[in-house]
């Protein structure tokens, strides 16, 4: 309350509050209470791209509506990420291409899946420019530290996949609305030269979807605070799998007839446990997607935040609940249950969670830059009520002077 508060007063209390603004930093951790903002994100994504500093914040507390998008150099490498088995993105595909080899002299990048299309294969007259893209596969080639900027064409899946290819700092994502939902990719493609012109040139408006680090540590389990491993004898050495989650992670009970039963701990802290069809951990971003469907409130992707959402559970008074940003969340079978459980990431990766076994969920400090089409609020209610038909309804009529007049007699 304080701090926000003197972001409008004087010089002065700003001097004060600098200050102590230090004065927390260089508390020992030790005797700091737990911070429950969320790691801040970072600010460069890919190797060219940041956002654009304010020269008037107060604190490193940045206005979200005031964030834009700077290159420190030109961007030379886009990678196109097409939706799959969608035969109408072919010629889309086709023009972006050619626009950004031709008319930008950009290095293309695409997947080997992509190219080995046998309709591109066999097209000529795209031959020459089939040549000039660079190909990768997914989980051979780190292309991390190569990619300026993302295009997706396709729908909301597509950009889900292209945050899975970034498990650490991602290029700004510019995506067109070329599925079949569209929620999270708001630019039209007949205008596709026009706005990727913009966005080279930058400050471009850009809104950063926070995302979910999620550690899977297999095969462990706490006794008398001592780790021990559920292979065999003695401590054992961590196995850890580790994801970047843009939507939700999702724990369920798979292909079991029993109820899914789980303990869910908040840093460290038994808190409840979750008896049902499973639960799903969703970012703000994530609150539209499958959170939505079980009955949770959908959330702006600025707001800092992790959402925890049970999946039909057998309480009538579990809701869905939104917790901090910062905290850690811990996911383990409960010694009571029945079976196992199952895992997935985005929809992916789909594995399955014994006794012993832990998910540890907390806020990742490298979201995805998603380049806005008009700005970070229109696009989002455009979306809720174009993709989602929020709030539609059939409009109550206003009451004519004849009913007015009668009301008022009786």
């Amino acid at each position: 309350m304080f701090l926000l508060f003197c972001l409008q007063c004087s010089v002065s209390c700003r001097l004060m509050c600098s200050r102590l603004t230090l004065l927390l930093l260089d508390t020992p951790k030790s005797l700091r209470g737990h911070f429950l903002h969320g790691p801040y994100p970072a600010t460069h994504f890919g190797p060219k791209a940041c956002v654009l500093p304010n020269p008037t914040s107060v604190m490193h507390i940045q206005d979200p509506a005031s964030q834009r998008l700077t290159w420190s150099k030109p961007p030379l490498n886009v990678l196109i990420i097409r939706k799959i088995r969608d035969e109408t993105l072919l010629e889309p595909f086709k023009e972006l291409c050619r626009f950004l080899v031709e008319e930008k002299h950009l290095m293309v990048y695409v997947e080997k899946k992509v190219v080995d299309d046998g309709s591109l294969m066999t097209d000529d007259s795209f031959s020459a420019i089939r040549n000039q893209l660079c190909t990768f596969r997914e989980g051979y080639d780190d292309i991390s530290d190569r990619i300026d900027l993302i295009i997706c064409l396709g729908g909301d899946g597509t950009l889900l996949y292209a945050s899975s290819l970034f498990q650490g700092s991602v290029p700004p994502v510019m995506a067109f609305h070329l599925g079949s939902l569209g929620f999270l990719t708001p630019f039209k493609f007949e205008s596709f030269k026009t706005e990727v012109d913009k966005v080279f040139e930058g400050n471009a408006a850009i809104i950063l979807r926070s995302r979910l680090r999620v550690k899977v540590v297999k095969g462990m389990f706490q006794r008398n605070e001592q780790l021990f491993s559920t292979q065999g004898n003695g401590i054992a050495p961590h196995n850890h799998i580790n994801n970047e989650v843009l939507n939700e992670v999702v724990v369920d009970r798979g292909p079991s007839s029993y109820l899914s039963n789980v303990d869910l701990y908040l840093d460290g802290r038994l808190i409840t446990s979750v008896l049902g069809d499973g639960v799903i951990v969703s970012t703000p971003t994530g609150s539209t997607a499958y959170a939505a469907a079980a009955g949770a409130s959908m959330i702006h992707p600025n707001v800092p935040a992790i959402m925890v959402t049970p999946i039909c559970p057998h309480s009538l008074s579990f809701r869905p609940i939104v917790v901090p940003a910062g905290v850690e969340l811990m996911i383990t079978l409960s010694p009571d249950a029945r079976n196992t459980a199952w895992v997935s990431f985005d929809g992916r990766k789909r594995q399955e969670i014994q006794h012993g076994d832990s998910i540890k969920i907390t806020t990742s400090c490298f979201p995805v830059p998603s380049i806005c089409c008009h700005d970070l609020v229109y696009d989002w209610f455009d979306s809720l009520a174009q993709c989602l038909h929020w709030n539609i309804r059939k409009k109550q009529t206003r009451l004519t002077d004849a009913s007015d007049s009668s009301e008022t007699e009786n």
